[in-house]
């Protein structure tokens, strides 16, 4: 897999081929969405109620089953097996319920059904179970697709320009600073952003997904914010009446931490889709929606990829048709590559080399110096 999927190469050579840390073009490309569109097999835009459903009944039943054995049987193991099952419990579901919160994103881009109150119902069910202000959500994350790539509207994970770095950037920038912000990244960035817009696209005042008057949403969005945070806050009441029945300590064995493994896989993948050292950033004097949506990345997780629903190993596809239903993105990726050409970016990387790596190396975004282009941005490092 690579740029361009070139079909005179042989597949056994095709990645090895291709050097995933150089710069896509940045030129307006030679071809429209709609050319890329029609290299798509016409049944990958068909949303399936009963294939959707599917999804969230095989995840669910898995982890109601992790659920029932952790607290069926765990305890019945001796103290050094018990110590090493609750780890693997925590890692496994929490990689199933990040599944489950894609499928609840599905929902959010009307990928899930053809039917948008449904997909809405859906949704808000599954990610008000995950404490995801569902609505808040989608809203600004729907304006994440719509200014991808752009310097000065993109909602989440814009890069800053070198004179915008903190002061202590440059402390940080070194092994144990970057072990250090990495681990603050994955615990905290995913409730940082819904509460105080961390790492999100600047306002003239303060922004707050939980907040219906913030000024993230429009008047007439208003009213589902407040059904957002009435699902959270009905989970976090049952949350609050299974700890006085059960114990707090219960609580975060059984949902806390697996809670926090979902977070972190989410931050980290939001991060790695849009952060990479080939990548380019727009002013408004260059961005252009098409351009912006191709400024994303393929990234492979390995068996997650499938736990994931292809979410990590089919965003470039997702950026440029986010209503297309997951289980139809592989065959629409496969599909499109030869008219990106150069334009398509997939990096097999290992995510957590890729994660320090981009850590390591995108610091900052600065203008591109080898062309008369300055409304362009790559990363840089040096401080």
């Amino acid at each position: 897999m690579g740029a361009g999927g070139r079909t005179d190469v042989p597949p056994a050579n095709r990645k090895s081929e291709v050097d995933p840390l150089k710069r896509v073009p940045f030129e307006k490309p030679p071809f429209s969405l709609s050319q890329i569109k029609k290299v798509i097999p016409p049944h990958c835009f068909q949303r399936s109620v009963f294939r959707s459903f599917s999804y969230v009944v095989y995840d669910l039943t898995i982890a109601f089953c992790l659920y029932y054995v952790a607290t069926h049987y765990f305890h019945l193991l001796p103290s050094p097996l018990s110590f090493l099952a609750w780890p693997i419990y925590w890692a496994v579901q929490g990689c199933i319920l990040t599944g489950v919160w894609v499928i609840a994103h599905e929902c959010g881009h009307h990928a899930f059904s053809d039917y948008q109150l449904l997909d809405d119902i859906v949704g808000l069910v599954l990610h008000s179970g995950l404490l995801v202000p569902y609505f808040s959500w989608k809203y600004s994350h729907r304006r994440h697709h719509s200014n991808t790539g752009s310097l000065e509207r993109d909602e989440v994970f814009v890069p800053k320009q070198k004179s915008c770095i903190k002061w202590y950037s440059k402390y940080l920038n070194n092994p144990p600073g970057r072990v250090l912000t990495l681990a603050v990244t994955l615990t905290l960035g995913w409730p940082l952003y819904l509460a105080l817009n961390v790492s999100g696209r600047p306002y003239d005042r303060f922004a707050c997904h939980y907040d219906p008057y913030g000024p993230i949403y429009s008047d007439r969005e208003r009213l589902q914010i407040y059904i957002s945070d009435a699902g959270v806050l009905a989970v976090c009441y049952g949350l609050f009446r299974l700890a006085m029945a059960k114990g707090l300590a219960w609580v975060v064995c059984v949902y806390g931490v697996p809670l926090l493994v979902v977070n972190g896989f989410l931050v980290l993948i939001t991060f790695l889709q849009h952060t990479h050292p080939a990548l380019p950033h727009y002013t408004s004097s260059e961005w252009d929606w098409l351009r912006g949506a191709l400024a994303t990345v393929d990234r492979d997780y390995g068996i997650l990829n499938k736990v994931f629903h292809n979410i990590t190993d089919t965003h470039v596809a997702h950026h440029l048709f986010s209503t297309m239903p997951h289980y139809h993105a592989m065959e629409a990726t496969k599909a499109i590559k030869p008219i990106l050409g150069e334009y398509y970016r997939f990096d097999e990387t290992p995510f957590v080399k890729a994660m320090w790596r981009e850590a390591r190396e995108c610091i900052y975004v600065e203008p591109d110096q080898s062309t008369e282009s300055k409304g362009v941005f790559w990363y840089n490092n040096k401080l």
